[in-house]
């Protein structure tokens, strides 16, 4: 069963505190980074990521859809919430599949859990993505270890043989 985590972009950007004062400075820099972070958690989880972005107050602006790293980006057209769309989005996503939507937003918690999907506070999201960082930096580093403790029980002619054997390919 495939699993996908929607993302309210704008919610999350202002849930999330070094992103929130990064926005302060610099939008669509904090887009950016909000972006590469749910990269690397659809990478750590194997999951399909959406992240939900409104310009319902963009005078003319059309849906636009893009992927980017791996992550789907929807920027939804004048007049249409990230609200509305997701709200429009469950029901098509729910069907034979598992679907969270990452929002601190009462209103739309309430409408998720109503259309068969489940809700992900920021909060709840932001210690999984560092819990699945340090996991994954944990297991990165106990690789290197064991990688670096072969090295240091082959004896140093055999290493030399293999250098050499290795430079010549």
């Amino acid at each position: 069963m495939k699993e996908y985590v929607v993302v309210d972009g704008y919610n999350v950007i202002n849930g999330w505190p070094d992103l929130k004062k990064l926005a302060e400075e610099n939008l669509e820099e904090a887009r950016i980074e909000l972006i590469d972070r749910m990269a690397e958690y659809r990478s750590f989880r194997g999951i399909k990521v959406i992240v939900v972005f409104d310009a319902h107050l963009v005078k003319g602006s059309m849906e636009k859809n893009d992927k980017i790293k791996g992550v789907e980006i929807v920027y939804t057209k004048e007049k249409q919430t990230a609200d509305s769309y997701i709200e429009k989005l469950i029901p098509q996503l729910t069907v034979k599949k598992r679907v969270a939507v990452v929002t601190n937003d009462w209103t739309e918690q309430q409408m998720i859990l109503g259309g068969g999907a489940t809700r992900i506070s920021v909060r709840e999201l932001i210690l999984d993505y560092q819990a699945t960082k340090t996991n994954i930096h944990q297991k990165t580093e106990m690789m290197q270890q064991q990688r670096d403790s072969l090295w240091n029980r082959i004896d140093p002619k055999i290493l030399e043989k293999l250098e050499k054997f290795r430079r010549r390919s």
